[in-house]
């Protein structure tokens, strides 16, 4: 059986690896949109990342331009605006597809583990999965 820790995600600056660097730590999966009216979350994630990372905590960031068109950019470039503007110090990841044909399968694996209530697609940006240790 597949676990959240077999997938292989990619961050970025281009380098894949697998979830299971993760295995004991509290995750917060999120897809992000730097052009999205509700960026002012990316404080508060910041500040519950600086909170608890030496706690076993921590979040990713998955840029994501399905909802609007609210991250134009790369992955480099969505996470160096950020950087720049909100102060994310959190692990970012290169664009995905969060629902669709080209969905990232770890994105599939989440939605489908929420058992349908998201009926198997995420309605928009900023969507957040809390895994457990």
């Amino acid at each position: 059986m597949e676990t959240i820790y077999d997938f292989v995600v990619e961050t970025n600056k281009g380098v894949t690896y697998k979830l299971d660097a993760y295995k004991g730590d509290v995750m917060l999966i999120v897809n992000t949109a730097s052009e999205c009216g509700f960026t002012s979350q990316f404080e508060g994630l910041q500040s519950l990342y600086e909170k608890y990372k030496d706690q076993g905590f921590v979040i990713l960031g998955f840029p994501c331009n399905q909802f609007g068109g609210q991250e134009p950019g790369s992955g480099e470039e969505a996470a160096q605006n950020c950087k720049l503007n909100y102060g994310v110090t959190f692990p970012m990841h290169q664009k995905i597809d969060v629902k669709g044909e080209q969905q990232l399968p770890l994105f599939r694996y989440l939605t489908a583990a929420q058992h349908g209530f998201f009926n198997e697609k995420i309605k928009w940006n900023f969507t957040k999965f809390l895994v457990d240790r």
